[in-house]
C-alpha cells in the first residue's frame, strides 16, 4: 500500500528533474512562442531579404535568402527545443527533428514533432554510459517517426482550414475583415504568436491583409494610446516590436484592450474593401514588427500602384493611431482607463 504513493512521488521527482512539464503553458505558450522566433530567424528574415533582392536586383540578397528560407526546419526544431529546456545534445539533434516535420507537416509538423523528440529525449538524457549515442539517437529517431505519422494529416488540415478562412474571406469581405482583424490582432497581444499562426494556416491574400490590419491596430494602438505613460521609448518599442508587452497591464484591467480591438475592427473591412490589400504568410501576423507587416504587403501585391501605398500608410499606421487613440480617449473619460494603467517598465 505505501509504494505506490512513493512510487508516484520519485516519477514527479524524477520529470521535474528533466524539466518535464505537462501544461498548456509550456506547449501552447512558451513552444509556440519560441517557435515565432525560429520563424523570424528564417523564413520571415528570408522573405525579406528575397524582396530586397527582388527588388534591387542584387543576386547576394536572393542567395542570402535562399539559405535562410532552407533553414527553416531547422531553425523551427531548435527554437522549440530551446524553450523546452533541452539539454545539448537533445537541442542540437532537434534540428534534424524539425527539418522532418516541417517538410512532412508544415511548422505545426515542426511543433508537434520536436515537442515529442524533445520530451523522450530529455527522460534519457545522461542516463547511460553511452549519452553520446542514446540521446541524439531516441531524439531523432522518435522526432522523425513522429513527422512521418502525424505530419500529412497535420499539413493537410491546416491547408484546409487556412483555405476555408481565404475563401471566407473573399465571400464575405467585410465580416471576414473585421473577424480576421480582430481575433490575428489579439493572438499578436496575448504570449503566442500571430506570425506562427498565419504561417501555419497559410494564410495569404486578402485574409492575410485583414490579419495585418488587426495586428497593426494592436501595436501602433497601443503605442499611440499609451505615449503618455510610456513616451517615445515605449512608442518604439510597442509600434516596432510587440504589443505584448501590454499583457501584464491587460491582466490587470482587460478594458484597456477594448480601444485597439476596436480599431482593427475598423480597419480589418477597410483593408479587405476599400483598399483591398493583400499579404504573404511570413508577413501577415507580424503587423509593424520590424515594419515586416508593410514589407509583406509590398511583396504580396508585387507593389503595385497608389492603391497599395494608400493602403499600406492608412491600414498600418495611420488609422490604428488616430482611432485608438479616440477610442482610448473616450475610455478614459468613461473611467475604464486610469492614469497608471498603460505604464510599462521600459
Amino acid at each position: 500500500m505505501e509504494t505506490a504513493p512513493k512510487h508516484r512521488g520519485s516519477w514527479k521527482e524524477f520529470l521535474k528533474r528533466k524539466q518535464i512539464n505537462f501544461t498548456v503553458q509550456t506547449y501552447f505558450i512558451d513552444a509556440l512562442g519560441a517557435m515565432a522566433f525560429g520563424l523570424f530567424a528564417s523564413l520571415l528574415i528570408g522573405t525579406i531579404f528575397s524582396t530586397i533582392g527582388e527588388k534591387t536586383g542584387v543576386e547576394v540578397f536572393n542567395t542570402i535568402a535562399s539559405y535562410a528560407k532552407g533553414a527553416t526546419g531547422a531553425a523551427l526544431g531548435v527554437s522549440i527545443a530551446y524553450a523546452l529546456k533541452a539539454p545539448q545534445l537533445v537541442l542540437f539533434s532537434a534540428a534534424t527533428v524539425g527539418i522532418a516535420g516541417n517538410e512532412l507537416g508544415g511548422p505545426v509538423g515542426a511543433l508537434v514533432a520536436t515537442i515529442v523528440a524533445a520530451e523522450l529525449g530529455k527522460l534519457v538524457s545522461k542516463e547511460t554510459r553511452v549519452d553520446i549515442l542514446v540521446t541524439p539517437g531516441v531524439t531523432i529517431i522518435s522526432g522523425v517517426f513522429m513527422a512521418q505519422f502525424v505530419g500529412p494529416g497535420v499539413s493537410r488540415f491546416m491547408t484546409l482550414f487556412g483555405e476555408m478562412v481565404k475563401t471566407a474571406t473573399e465571400m464575405q469581405p467585410f465580416f471576414m475583415g473585421i473577424l480576421v482583424s480582430a481575433l490575428i490582432g489579439i493572438a499578436l497581444t496575448l504570449p503566442i504568436s500571430s506570425a506562427a499562426i498565419c504561417i501555419m494556416l497559410s494564410l495569404d491574400g486578402l485574409a492575410g491583409g485583414a490579419a495585418t490590419a488587426g495586428c497593426c491596430a494592436q501595436m501602433v494602438g497601443f503605442a499611440v494610446m499609451s505615449f503618455k505613460e510610456n513616451g517615445w521609448g515605449g512608442l518604439l518599442a510597442q509600434g516596432l516590436g510587440t504589443s505584448m508587452l501590454q499583457m501584464g497591464n491587460i491582466v490587470k484591467n482587460p478594458r484597456i484592450w477594448i480601444a485597439p480591438t476596436l480599431a482593427s475592427m475598423v480597419t480589418g473591412p477597410l483593408a479587405t474593401m476599400v483598399f483591398q490589400l493583400e499579404n504573404i504568410p511570413a508577413g501577415a501576423g507580424m503587423g509593424t514588427c520590424g515594419l515586416v507587416g508593410p514589407i509583406g504587403i509590398y511583396t504580396a501585391m508585387s507593389g503595385e500602384g497608389p492603391r497599395m501605398w494608400a493602403g499600406i500608410l492608412m491600414i498600418c499606421f495611420i488609422l490604428p493611431a488616430v482611432l485608438t487613440w479616440i477610442f482610448g480617449e473616450l475610455s478614459r473619460k468613461a473611467g475604464w482607463i486610469r492614469e497608471g494603467d498603460l505604464k510599462l517598465d521600459l
